[in-house]
């Protein structure tokens, strides 16, 4: 049986629709598809079952998802929930000779079999046809679409370098002591390199061990289609940052080391939880159980700020600089400290749903952090710079579209080395305006919790604030696309990055 096409106009993209007949099965019709008088066969009505679009790149399966009329740039679409993920669907091979960045026409191949109406051409629609086919002959070798992601990317890595450079340029004038040249620079440039390196290298072994990444249902439709992406990049990046701030820090730096046991302790949790979804995708570690062990971690992290000596400008702890003045906290500084590492856990946690908004804001608020604590302690600062570098570094692989995720193993770790940094020289204010991101993403949550419990008690049912938190869901279901977002969130993070530090500065 021969083949047969029809164009048909979908989202404003005309997508050609190849259909081939299959003489084992046939397909029950469920769905219709009215073509316009304009079409080159006539008026006829198409029954076709709900898709279930298989996406490949360059000849990989890369996901398959389940769709109603979507194209990537939709968002404001019905979540999964409402949707029958247990259907028994036709399956259709959708294929792109230049990837998934390509935005030439897209090629629709039904697996199973259908039941074309019988239709007759006129000798003008053959001439029609061959025409139009021999015009989009050379839409094959159209070249991708500019990478916006990238550009994102690479403009965060030189603006970052170049704020480091200023800083290490006058950093006489803050620490009043001779440090070493390229003081932050050194660490976050080469944490930046070996990262980078290191996601070449290890990004296909993740792959191959099939680490892949959980999607959460309640996520907007758009997200179905990263469901084949691995998982687990913060095994790439955080022991890196970690090793490259004890090489260049004091061997005997008392502060990097509680950092780098607190940012892995919290990678510690963030891995167990990725490995329970790993082994049983509909199992997951429950968020009380998640928020207890943070609680321990920073309690731990508490006392032991209590009983070690740790170098401070002030002659004693439990001492928060602000601009107004030195405040002392006593035994609320503990308090302060776990409440510190959980909100900073989860923020930076939230804001992992898309592509490169986690580790490019985290890298700011590092940036900032570090120059805030550079007069208190500069072995800290080192610290932050690596950490920020090997954050950098991570989004030449997570920016849009992302190669990898970090998973709750990096993005924890991001927040407990924030916290740690804030714990240990009692910088909690430039905290909160460094990692502004971070705190807007969990307010959404806390609010949109306590809104929906209230209105229930009151009304019966409860009412919702958001459609999905956090925010940035918002923002994509109004029809921003992920690097707008991402790039607007950088903005913001920059300001407040340089706030921060200029807070941290003043208070110290």
């Amino acid at each position: 049986m021969p083949s047969h096409s029809r164009i048909f106009n979908h989202l404003h993209l005309s997508i050609p629709l190849h259909l081939s007949r299959n003489k084992h099965q046939s397909l029950p019709p469920t769905t219709s598809l009215a073509c316009s008088s304009r079409s080159l066969f006539g008026c006829a009505t198409l029954q076709l079952h709900p898709l279930i679009i298989q996406q490949y790149e360059c000849g990989a399966l890369r996901n398959v998802v389940p769709t109603r009329a979507f194209d990537d740039d939709s968002f404001d679409i019905p979540m999964f929930d409402d949707w029958n993920a247990a259907d028994e669907s036709s399956a259709y091979v959708f294929s792109s000779s230049d990837g998934e960045d390509y935005d030439g026409e897209v090629f629709l191949t039904p697996v199973n079999d259908i039941d074309l109406p019988s239709v007759s051409a006129s000798n003008d629609d053959a001439v029609t046809v061959a025409a139009h086919r021999f015009a989009t002959l050379g839409r094959g070798q159209k070249k991708p679409r500019t990478k916006l992601g990238i550009f994102i990317t690479m403009g965060l890595i030189i603006v970052l370098t170049l704020l480091l450079l200023y800083v290490d340029w006058c950093a006489w004038r803050i620490v009043r002591l001779p440090l070493s040249p390229f003081y932050l620079t050194r660490p976050f440039l080469i944490s930046a390199f070996l990262v980078s390196f290191a996601g070449y290298v290890g990004i296909p072994i993740f792959r191959l061990f099939k680490f892949i990444h959980v999607i959460k249902q309640q996520g907007p439709a758009s997200h179905r289609t990263k469901k084949l992406t691995p998982t687990l990049g913060g095994l790439l990046f955080v022991p890196i940052g970690i090793i490259v701030a004890h090489v260049f820090a004091s061997s005997s730096s008392t502060e990097v080391s509680g950092a780098a046991g607190a940012t892995i302790a919290f990678a510690a949790v963030g891995l167990l939880s990725d490995i329970l979804s790993l082994t049983n995708h509909r199992r997951v570690l429950p968020v009380l159980t998640e928020v207890l062990l943070q609680v321990a971690v920073g309690t731990w992290f508490s006392f032991w700020l209590d009983i070690t000596s740790i170098s401070s400008p002030y002659g004693m702890k439990m001492l928060v600089p602000l601009p107004l003045g030195l405040v002392y906290l006593g035994r609320c500084y503990q308090l302060l400290t776990s409440f510190s590492f959980v909100s900073m856990g989860h923020g930076v946690k939230l804001a992992d749903a898309i592509d490169g908004l986690a580790g490019g804001t985290a890298a700011l608020a590092f940036t900032g952090m570090s120059i805030a604590v550079l007069p208190v302690c500069s072995d800290l600062a080192i610290f932050g710079a690596s950490m920020a570098g090997s954050c950098v570094g991570f989004l030449l692989h997570n920016r849009y579209k992302a190669s990898i995720f970090m998973g709750h193993t990096g993005s924890l770790a991001l927040g407990g080395g924030l916290a740690a940094m804030a714990s240990c020289t009692g910088m909690f204010f430039p905290l909160l305006i460094s990692s502004g991101i971070f705190v807007v993403e969990s307010l959404s949550v806390i609010i949109q919790l306590l809104y929906l419990k209230i209105t229930k008690s009151f009304r019966g049912a409860g009412w919702r604030l958001l459609r999905i938190p956090p925010f940035h869901y918002r923002l994509q279901l109004r029809g921003f696309r992920e690097p707008n977002i991402v790039l607007g969130a950088y903005l913001i993070s920059s300001i407040l990055a340089l706030l921060g530090g200029y807070v941290g500065l003043v208070s110290a």
